[in-house]
Order: C-alpha cells, then sequence, then structure tokens
C-alpha cells in the first residue's frame, strides 16, 4: 500500500482541483477539448514530449482542438493502457532537477487511451474521424520493421505476415494505420500526417518508406495513392526519460495525495525539433518552445551521435564495471574522460553545422545530464534492445570515419564491450539479463568469442562488412582480448591512457 494514500482513491477528473498546491493541473476544461491527433504508443517517451506540449498549449488557452487520442496496440501495453484509463487518461509528469528539485505536472492532454485488443474497429475508426490531422509514432527503434542490412521493408515478420493474408484483420501498426488510410481514402476524407517520434535518423523518411512498402504489398493502389497524399515529417525528440521506478509511484502518489499509478519521471532538458510539412494544419508548437524547421537533418544526427551513441558508450563498460544508476557511473573519471573523447574525436567531425547549437557547450552540457542523480536512470535500460540501438547510432559515424580515413578505435571499443556484455556473465560469474530482439542469436555467438574473437562482428547483418576492415577489426580485438584478461576499469584506463588513444 502507497504511504499516506487511500487504497480506492487514484488520480482521475473528479479530485485533480482538489490536489495539492505544489502540484500544477490543467487549467483548462478537459471536456471541451477535440482530439486533433491519434498517438501510437503511449509510453513515458511520448508522455515526457508530445503529450506536455499539447497540454502547454492548452494551458495557454490555444489548440483546444488539438487534444490526443492514445493507442495501445501491443499486448505488452495492456497493464499501462488499463492503468491510463482508470485515470482518465491523466498522470503526473516530474521534472528532476540536479539540485534535488522536482516540478510536478498533471498532464491533461491525452483525452482517452484505446487498447487495440478491445476494439481494434475503435481504434481504426478514431484515425478515421476527419478531426485527426496527425497520427504521430512512438513505436521504438525496432517497431519500423527495417532489415538492419539493407534497410528494406521485411513482409515476413510474424504481425506482418498475419496482416498481408487476404481478408485478415489488422493488428500491426503498418495494417491498422493503412486501413484508416483506407477509410478516409474511400470516404473522401483527407489523409492524416504521419509523425514519426522515435530515435531514427530521418525518421520520417523511414516511416515513409516502411508504411509504403506494407501498402505495396497489402493494396497497391493505396501505397498510390500515400505516395502522392500522405506526408511524413521528419523529427527529432531529445529528452532523458528513464523507467519510472516503484519509488517513484510512492513519492509522487504521497505528494498528490491520491494515487498515481502511472507517473513519468525526466530531466529539466527539453527539445523538439519539426519538420514543417502538414499539409492539414498542426499545432502552433513553437508557441512552447519547439523548432519548427525546414530541415531536422543536423539536429538529429547531433543528438544521435552525441548523445544516443555516448549513452551506448558509456552502458555496457558500466554494466560489466557492476554500476546500476547511469549517474554512479559518471563518477568514474576514466569514463568521462572516454565519453568527451569519442564525442571529440570520432563523432562530431561527422556532424554537420547545426543551426543556433554551440556544439562544445552541447557536449558538456551532456555530460551534466547523465551526471543528474534525481533522474536516476538505470544502466540496464541503456543496455537493452542493442541490437536495434548500435547499427542506427553508432556504426553511421563509424562507416563516415572510415571514409574520411579517421580513426575509429573508440567506436570499436564500444561494440567490444557490447559484445563482452552479450556474453551474458558479467566479470564476477553473475549472469546478465540481455533485453534484446536477437538475444538467442547474439548470446551464442559472443559466448564463442573465446575461441573465435571475430565471432560477433562477422554478424552481417548487424555489422555488415566492418569485419573485413582492419581499421576497425583490429582494435575491437585489441579491445575484447583486454576485457576478456584485464577487465573492464582496466581496459578502459588504458583506453584513456595516451598508449591507448590514438
Amino acid at each position: 500500500m502507497i504511504s499516506g494514500v487511500v487504497p480506492s482513491s487514484h488520480v482521475d477528473s473528479r479530485n485533480v482541483p482538489s490536489l495539492s498546491s505544489i502540484v500544477t493541473v490543467p487549467s483548462y476544461d478537459r471536456s471541451e477539448v477535440q482530439p486533433g491527433i491519434v498517438h501510437i504508443g503511449v509510453g513515458n517517451f511520448h508522455r515526457a514530449h508530445q503529450a506536455l506540449v499539447i497540454d502547454r498549449l492548452l494551458s495557454a488557452g490555444l489548440a483546444r482542438d488539438w487534444g490526443i487520442r492514445g493507442v495501445a496496440l501491443l499486448p505488452s501495453d495492456e497493464p499501462l493502457a488499463r492503468r491510463m484509463q482508470q485515470q482518465d487518461g491523466l498522470y503526473t509528469l516530474v521534472e528532476k532537477s540536479p539540485d534535488g528539485t522536482w516540478d510536478y505536472r498533471i498532464i491533461g492532454s491525452i483525452l482517452e487511451v484505446l487498447f487495440a485488443a478491445d476494439d481494434l474497429e475503435a481504434v481504426i475508426d478514431a484515425m478515421a474521424d476527419p478531426r485527426i490531422r496527425i497520427v504521430s509514432l512512438t513505436i521504438t527503434e525496432g517497431g519500423y520493421n527495417v532489415d538492419r542490412l539493407t534497410g528494406e521493408f521485411m513482409p515476413d515478420t510474424p504481425a506482418v505476415a498475419a496482416d498481408l493474408v487476404p481478408g485478415a484483420v489488422p493488428s500491426s501498426v503498418f495494417g491498422v494505420v493503412c486501413a484508416a488510410l483506407r477509410a478516409r481514402r474511400d470516404a473522401g476524407v483527407a489523409p492524416f500526417t504521419v509523425l514519426s517520434c522515435d530515435n531514427i535518423q530521418h525518421n520520417g523518411d523511414v516511416a515513409r518508406r516502411m508504411f509504403i512498402a506494407f501498402a505495396r504489398l497489402w493494396d497497391p493502389e493505396l501505397a498510390t495513392w500515400m505516395e502522392e497524399n500522405v506526408r511524413f515529417p521528419n523529427s527529432m525528440v531529445d529528452r532523458i526519460t528513464p523507467v519510472t521506478a516503484p519509488a517513484d509511484v510512492v513519492a509522487v502518489s504521497d505528494v498528490l495525495g491520491v494515487s498515481d499509478e502511472c507517473p513519468v519521471v525526466c530531466e529539466p532538458f527539453f527539445q523538439w525539433v519539426v519538420e514543417d510539412d502538414f499539409p492539414q494544419g498542426r499545432p502552433n508548437w513553437e508557441q512552447v518552445g519547439v523548432q519548427v524547421t525546414d530541415d531536422v537533418t543536423p539536429y538529429e544526427k547531433m543528438k544521435l551521435r552525441l548523445l544516443n551513441a555516448s549513452h551506448q558508450g558509456l552502458c555496457y563498460f558500466s554494466h560489466l564495471a557492476g554500476y546500476e544508476y547511469v549517474h554512479d557511473a559518471m563518477t568514474w573519471p576514466e569514463l568521462r574522460i572516454f565519453l568527451r573523447r569519442f564525442m571529440d574525436e570520432e563523432e562530431t567531425p561527422t556532424l554537420d553545422p547545426v543551426p543556433g547549437v554551440h556544439l562544445d557547450a552541447y557536449k558538456t552540457q551532456l555530460i551534466e545530464r547523465f551526471s543528474n542523480p534525481e533522474v536516476r536512470d538505470t544502466v540496464a535500460r541503456l543496455c537493452a534492445e542493442s541490437s536495434d540501438r548500435i547499427p542506427k547510432w553508432l556504426l553511421p559515424a563509424v562507416r563516415d570515419q572510415l571514409a574520411a580515413d579517421r580513426s575509429v578505435r573508440l567506436s570499436a571499443a564500444i561494440v567490444a564491450s557490447w559484445a563482452r556484455y552479450a556474453e551474458a556473465v558479467d566479470e564476477n560469474g553473475a549472469p546478465i539479463d540481455v533485453v534484446d530482439p536477437l538475444r538467442d542469436e547474439l548470446v551464442p555467438i559472443a559466448q564463442r568469442q573465446a575461441g573465435a574473437p571475430t565471432a560477433f562482428i562477422d554478424h552481417r547483418r548487424l555489422f555488415g562488412d566492418l569485419v573485413d576492415d582492419p581499421r576497425f577489426r583490429e582494435p575491437y580485438l585489441d579491445v575484447l582480448g583486454r576485457l576478456h584478461r584485464d577487465g573492464s576499469r582496466a581496459t578502459l584506463a588504458w583506453l584513456v591512457a595516451d598508449e591507448g588513444v590514438e
């Protein structure tokens, strides 16, 4: 039972006005807000970003026709969907500053949450509603069904293959979105804009290719119509948003005086950059701090290669060294030096000029953000889903560096630390819970590395031909051997010494 909270009492539309005065609550009448956005994937990432922005606009007396309908598609989404439904779509967003200050805000912009398994037709109808002008997505990097080697759509994954059976009721994100677009086309209603908010470079371009590729197999005429009429703008979103810990639920509920079973915690930093390509209109996002631009490319490359790739740079070494939380790992002096050198020497040279951003200051701020003790982001969260993340966040810069004949020693070290982590046993012999869609494939490969040291990077669907390039292979093997022989701490100390870094 949550301390100080009546078990049967939870956040909902009836009790929001009576919550603690230190909590910011919606100043608008939610019953007067009309839906304009359907968002697929109402997890923490979306609720710390897009839902917050709409809430801010609503609080300013704007965007009354841009409320959000949330959609939970996957069976694993059901627990959160049920909690959100119980709370009328309301939840607490907690911004945690490094000085220990917590800012509490009840977000009211999500008007309802639909769980697809309850009523799939209701989900499709929600998107087919003419009032909906944007369908946005946070379906994770792996949700776009991209072949890691070819970059093409994979039609044979189970959910997609099931949708492609003639007469099948759609269940994948591709089938559901395309069914809604077809319903709008058949009704003479203009299509909604599809807005990806996932951590993929050119996420809108990727979404466009994948959704149209699915439609080409499912309904070729619809695919042609989509090519001519549906827009897929690119976007970049940046805010560290960890998994909500049980202690956060207790702390938030105690402050509220009622139970909130689905709060979101995040850092104060916020950046959202959106390409301005919305034929049916969009909210006035720029009035609440969103950057609207004609070209997101330099911003997204900066974020993916500096923040996201650096997350991978710290997480495997930290896990092997025994750290549970990111801020604790950032007290490791050699890790801080390693990350800054990695950003300076192997990532920054691959970036384009970023309008309005001073890169040195941005990198310094990243180190500070990683060190925020209040966020309590876990190393394990950063280690998860690596087979989706490393090929998208780290390897593109590796290839750019090699094309320019520049060093990739530190990047190769990060891949080696992943390979060592993927053995699923830490340096003390304790098991590692490797959370990855390719776990059953990668762990056995990694466990063969003692006798076959290139086994991991021989996986061409992940690494392509990098194993063939001695400029990558040799530093990779050097670091992997040291990790096995000397452990993570000694290896990282060697890497940041003058003889370890070129």
